[in-house]
């Protein structure tokens, strides 16, 4: 996400870090490619104009002007300035008051609100919340089917309305079947139109004031740009929403709806959809945002992926492994799963400060194929070829290939790949930290 606008931002940069003092007119240049890169990635025009007038109020100060580090003083106001235009802090959804706590999702069709509902009873699943799940969808084929299926992978409860025609009713007994069976939280899946009419935002305010919802969440593609900020806009004027999540971001090379969303509606971003599996959906944090936006990375996510995914027991076995040089093929297998549990791997790399700015890392973009043949070569193995490499001669690489649906090519550039890192850990775990980080790697 929003690859394009940080690459331009940071040639940007680029250029101001490389004087040795600023004034106002290179302050002035550099606002308006800014400005071109803002609008380039999709941000509202209005929000473009405040932005870079806010920048500037700011950056032409004497004490930024004077700064021993001015071009690092520039991108720190942009930093804080990108910051207060997606909200200063996270906002968390407001769920007291009432038991059940009902939820709807709003949004036009094609939006991703039945896949997000899903992955938002996951999301509240693991923060301890007992969530029920209803589609109160029924005029789209299969909608109330398609909730169940993904309801029944993340353990949410289902209310069945299969057989009901009338939304508000739906609602309004979904809520006594939550209340009945001890779910704390409802959310209901509601139907979308290709275009905001007057029949979708009638039907959507009688819900409403049936179910006295706890939060209404516009559900936006941020793939749609700014017309995700109008309707989101419209939405708000007529329902009053409590916030947005905002899907399909992991496609979303721009971002301008993320940068344009808060000044707009003046409701904020609760969460980002970053993936199609269940559990990515991911709490938005201004902050952590303008980071990744500005090419810096966000370790604070990665961590956070990392605890939920990674099991301390088998990270600390894996630790003992490698001191004791006893790394084997199976323990190779089970880390490039765990880490792919992370989420995409290109993601997890733009997490890693710095990783975007280095041309040579940033084109060779990890190949999700890559880890499936990898593992799937592993899975060919027998019990002790995974512990022993050494005994895999040229008759077994055979086999194995043949076995995994690869080339005895394939499974040779594994293999030496096994045994430079063996050599990497090796080097590492009796104290080679020092040598490692002069550069003398122990394979070229």
């Amino acid at each position: 996400m929003f690859e394009n606008l940080t690459e331009k931002l940071d040639n940007v940069f680029k250029k101001l870090k490389g004087r040795g003092v600023l004034d106002e007119e290179s302050v002035s240049a550099a606002l308006k490619d800014i400005r071109i890169a803002l609008l380039e990635a999709d941000v509202n025009f209005r929000v473009v104009k405040e932005f870079v007038e806010d920048v500037r109020e700011r950056a032409v100060g004497q004490g930024v002007l004077e700064s021993i580090t001015p071009g690092q003083q520039i991108v720190k106001i942009v930093h804080d300035r990108l910051v207060h235009l997606m909200g200063q802090e996270k906002s968390h959804l407001n769920l007291s008051g009432s038991f059940p706590a009902p939820v709807m999702l709003v949004g036009l069709q094609g939006c991703g609100k039945t896949t997000t509902a899903a992955k938002l009873s996951l999301h509240l699943a693991n923060q301890e919340r007992r969530v029920a799940l209803v589609s109160a969808d029924v005029y789209r084929p299969a909608a109330i089917e398609q909730l169940e299926i993904l309801g029944k992978q993340t353990g949410a409860g289902i209310f069945d309305s299969k057989n009901m025609k009338d939304p508000v009713r739906i609602c309004v007994d979904a809520v006594a079947y939550a209340r009945s069976n001890g779910f704390d939280t409802l959310i209901i899946d509601t139907a979308g139109r290709l275009h905001i009419d007057e029949a979708l935002m009638d039907e959507l305010k009688r819900i409403k004031a049936a179910i006295n919802p706890a939060e209404i969440l516009f559900v936006a593609d941020a793939m749609t740009g700014q017309d995700a900020v109008s309707v989101a806009a419209t939405f708000n004027e007529i329902l009053g929403i409590d916030g947005v999540i905002l899907t399909k971001m992991d496609g979303d090379a721009r971002g301008g709806a993320a940068l344009s969303l808060k000044r707009v509606t003046e409701k904020p971003i609760k969460f980002i959809g970053s993936g199609e599996k269940m559990d990515a959906l991911e709490i938005f944090h201004p902050e952590r945002m303008a980071s990744r936006i500005l090419g810096m990375g966000d370790i604070l996510t990665l961590v956070e992926k990392a605890q939920t995914t990674i099991d301390e027991k088998a990270a600390q076995e894996l630790e003992r492994k490698i001191r004791k040089d006893s790394f084997t093929l199976e323990d190779l297998k089970k880390q490039m799963l765990q880490i792919r549990k992370m989420g995409p791997l290109q993601d997890i790399l733009g997490m890693i400060p710095g990783f975007g700015k280095i041309k040579a890392l940033k084109d060779a973009t990890p190949d999700e194929r890559e880890l499936v043949k990898t593992v799937a070569i592993i899975d060919s193995m027998t019990i002790k070829e995974r512990c022993n490499y050494q005994i895999i001669d040229g008759r077994r690489r055979k086999r194995i290939a043949k076995g995994s649906g690869t080339t005895v090519q394939d499974v040779n550039r594994l293999l030496k790949s096994y045994i430079e890192m063996r050599k990497m850990m090796k080097k590492l775990s009796k104290g080679g930290m020092k040598s490692f980080a002069r550069g003398n790697l122990p394979f070229k």
